[in-house]
């Protein structure tokens, strides 16, 4: 995801090879050396416009996140048809909110994020909402930023029963919220960095899922999209998207 940049139903045999094993699962030290081992999945928004979701099924791509919202008055263009349609042709997909911080407060913003379909079911084939961080601190110092996401994930976490993936970095991390630890130990992280060897934000101990390109090339998508990597196996990535 980044400000700047951001289709039919399958049939049955499509959905069924998209359950094929994917990769095995990796443990990850404090600070590990990513290991592209794992489904692959992308995450667009209106940036990409109309993506071909078979196509992009079929090219090996097994999740995705798909941008719904942002602050509080703005909803994707595409994000209605291309959550359904990743859906139809058997990928496991999420949604996730830009973050507005100077806007309004978390809880607000989670609500707008909910209503507007951010929510999550026990179906298999949704991820948990994400939580994008990134950008500037928005005039907000770290404990006021903390404050914030706690909002946002503690409203999400009421009305949903998950918690909240937060996507983002190292630097945009310890500096927005000055190195806060408390959020490593329940949210799971998206990690936007395509550095192989991360530094990752401080008190995760692993990544859930590795954002490892903002200039990925997939057949079925106009332009540039951004490529992803979950952490384990098409099995863990199913639990997780059913149960966490």
């Amino acid at each position: 995801m980044r400000v700047v940049k951001a289709a039919a139903a399958a049939v049955t045999a499509l959905a069924l090879s998209l359950g094929l094993p994917a990769g095995a699962a990796t443990a990850a030290p404090a600070q590990p050396q990513i290991q592209q081992t794992g489904p692959e999945g992308i995450d667009v928004s209106h940036y990409q416009t109309v993506v071909v979701w078979a196509t992009v099924a079929l090219n090996g791509k097994r999740f995705a996140y798909i941008k719904a919202t942002e602050g509080t008055t703005i909803k994707d263009t595409y994000f209605d048809v291309n959550y359904l349609q990743a859906y139809l042709v058997g990928m496991i997909r999420g949604a996730y909110h830009f973050a507005r911080p100077a806007r309004s407060n978390g809880m607000v913003q989670a609500d707008y994020f909910l209503a507007n379909g951010g929510g999550w079911s026990a179906d298999g084939r949704t991820l948990p909402g994400a939580l994008d961080l990134e950008g500037d601190c928005a005039g907000l110092s770290p404990a006021a930023m903390v404050q914030w996401i706690h909002q946002f994930a503690d409203r999400y976490r009421e009305r949903t029963g998950r918690h909240v993936v937060i996507y983002t970095n190292r630097s945009w991390w310890n500096s927005c919220t000055g190195g806060n630890g408390e959020f490593a130990a329940n949210n799971p992280l998206w990690y936007a960095e395509p550095d192989p060897q991360p530094q990752l934000p401080n008190g995760w101990s692993r990544y859930t899922f590795w954002q490892y390109s903002q200039s990925g090339s997939v057949p079925g998508i106009n332009g540039e999209v951004d490529l992803n990597v979950f952490n384990g196996s098409q099995e863990q990535l199913t639990r997780f998207a059913t149960v966490g």
